[in-house]
């Protein structure tokens, strides 16, 4: 007969510290607690102090339930339906899912996850730490906002922004942070957990959360260092194990856990039904999996928001939204809303220009690749270098940047012809790449984007440097940003003197392009906070004067704070996915479907 009780009033959850309370009583030789795991040991003193009972231990970005010390199913339950809104609760060391999942199958789901286990009594120390990162405990100012921007360029959930004031002193909770030697930024983090300070685990066990490296780190190795700098901060403390739970299909991640020693274990993590977790568990849109990172991105937003999807070219990103008797076609962002002319408009780099010119914008001086040999010469003596790139096209195919020389000059226009067959000579402005969403003629986001660069180890050579980069680049961006080795790369090379088969000394770090594009390896930093007004007033004038309702204007910058620019290009379809945390996925949906909302929860 199927088991209907429920406790008339659940004990209280224990928040971040143990309940270790003696006047708690239970069965010594009790092998298994109601959702346990493992076991506990059958003969323990009288006196001794218990378990903490239904621990829940908050992180910020949601809550963590530790199973095995609740009562019963019915107490793990009711407290897994008390998520706040935009977290993700995880109830872990779940023994019996199955039992769990039939009590609420309308409201929880099994976590698609394996559980992995590293004995700290075998593990042996070592491994080589990345060089020119330094691994610490957090503590500086700044390191929160320095952590969720990793969880933010990872997709994770991100920690409130109060969150890491209280929690410095927890405890059992540890945050390791890595961070890059020469700017300062944050690349890396991960949390520890100490059972045995949380709730006198008996086991003297702890788990690993959050392991995260921020996508344009150019070190390799930080994981693998925040991974073994946490397991002997555990086994330092005499702990006996340390767990986590990773996403069955993570091969890299896998790959890095096993390397290190650790070991898939049967236990299980039990999650709520909500938006944030929506594609573990509800009918996925078909060709989903086959979609890149800018049309996906959209498409989980209008899912969120109950808004009809159908995938209809998953590898040209092409996908129809239908909601409330509108439907509106879209190519990740570019959608019916973009009239034939504006796109036009922006596929020609000349008459980009020439709008801009007209609507009061700064444009840099430009002639054609046809022009005289003699013409073309007076041209790049007068700038000095040069900016060659294709009258059409996209993603920074046959670009050249910085170009200063007759020879190089006739190698670039070349190299441009394989795209276009018109090429464009424009003067070179010396600065930063910056990028700016307008959204219904409203700045979304802001972003400086930077060529490409490696640092060197001492050891490896700098096409070795370049393929470890490019790797990480694609694995983060879903293939979607490589770093191409070629003639334009060979050229930035030997400008510094250098080639693909230099080894560089350690610690140094070398432009390897000079072009910012995303898709040719380069890397994004958001400046939207910071951005001046003036260039935010012309970013939307000439989306205005090309009347188009989403666009990516790029300028080029000597510092994005300051109102001087040039302006390069209009971009009709910007990759939104570059600029998380900013809004962009959300602005657009409510562009197309106005007064659309959010699943309230999300």
């Amino acid at each position: 007969m199927k088991n209907t009780d429920k406790p008339a009033r659940p004990a209280a959850p224990v928040t971040h510290k143990p309940r270790n309370s003696k006047a708690l009583s239970h069965r010594l030789g009790r092998l298994r607690q109601p959702g346990s795991a493992g076991t506990l040991p059958q003969f323990r003193p009288a006196d001794a102090p218990q378990p903490g009972r239904n621990v829940v231990l908050d992180c910020g970005w949601g809550r963590l339930l530790f199973a095995r010390t609740f009562e019963d199913d019915a107490t793990l339950l009711i407290t897994l339906k008390d998520e706040a809104p935009r977290s993700r609760d995880i109830a872990f060391y779940v023994g019996e899912p199955h039992v769990l999942l039939s009590r609420a199958p309308q409201e929880i789901f099994l976590d698609p996850s394996h559980t992995f286990r590293l004995d700290l009594s075998t593990y042996r120390p070592g491994g080589r730490r990345p060089r020119g990162i330094t691994i610490r405990r957090l503590g500086v100012e700044g390191d929160a906002a320095g952590i969720n921007a990793v969880y933010a360029a990872c997709g994770m959930v991100q920690v409130r922004e109060d969150f890491f004031t209280g929690e410095r002193d927890n405890r059992p909770v540890s945050y390791f942070v890595a961070q890059d030697e020469k700017t300062g930024e944050i690349v890396g983090t991960v949390t520890g957990i100490d059972h045995k300070r949380l709730f006198d685990d008996p086991e003297q066990g702890a788990s690993l959360w959050c392991l995260a490296v921020h996508p344009q780190a150019r070190q390799p190795g930080i994981g693998e260092g925040l991974v073994r700098t946490l397991s002997e901060h555990f086994q330092a403390r005499g702990l006996a194990y340390v767990d986590l739970s990773v996403l069955h299909d993570n091969d890299k991640a896998i790959g890095l856990y096993e390397k290190l020693g650790f070991r898939r274990v049967p236990l299980f993590s039990v999650k709520r039904k909500n938006a944030i977790n929506e594609k573990f568990f509800a009918q996925p849109v078909e060709s989903y999996e086959a979609l890149n990172p800018y049309a996906r991105l959209i498409v989980d937003e209008a899912l969120r928001r109950g808004i009809h999807v159908e995938v209809t070219d998953a590898e040209g990103g092409f996908f129809r939204l239908a909601h409330g008797g509108r439907t509106i076609h879209c190519r990740e962002s570019l959608s019916d809303l973009t009239s034939a002319v504006a796109m036009s408009i922006c596929d020609d780099k000349a008459v980009t220009r020439r709008f801009a010119e007209g609507a009061g914008l700064a444009v840099p001086e430009q002639i054609s690749a046809d022009a005289p040999e003699a013409e073309r010469q007076a041209f790049l003596e007068k700038h000095g270098k040069l900016v060659v790139k294709p009258a059409r096209g996209e993603q920074g195919r046959g670009i050249s940047v910085g170009v200063s020389t007759t020879e190089a000059l006739g190698t670039a226009i070349k190299q441009a012809l394989q795209v276009c067959d018109r090429v464009l000579l424009e003067a070179c402005f010396e600065g930063e790449d910056l990028r700016l969403v307008v959204i219904d003629y409203r700045l979304v986001a802001a972003a400086v984007r930077r060529p490409p660069r490696v640092v060197g180890d001492g050891h490896a050579p700098i096409r070795r440097l370049i393929e470890q980069q490019s790797r990480r680049r694609a694995a983060a961006t879903g293939g979607e940003s490589r770093i191409p080795v070629d003639v334009e790369t060979k050229r930035c090379l030997a400008e510094q003197g250098l080639d693909l088969d230099t080894v560089l000394d350690e610690g140094r770090e070398i432009t390897v392009r000079k072009a910012a594009n995303l898709h040719t390896g380069g890397t994004i930093h958001d400046v939207t906070e910071s951005v001046h007004p003036d260039l935010v007033d012309a970013a939307c004038r000439i989306a205005k004067a090309i009347k188009i309702p989403v666009v990516g204007i790029d300028f080029m910058v000597r510092d994005p704070a300051e109102p001087d620019y040039v302006f390069i290009e209009a971009n009709e379809r910007p990759g939104l996915a570059n600029h998380e945390p900013q809004p962009t996925a959300e602005r657009f949906i409510e562009l197309l479907f106005p007064g659309s909302r959010a699943h309230p929860g999300t």
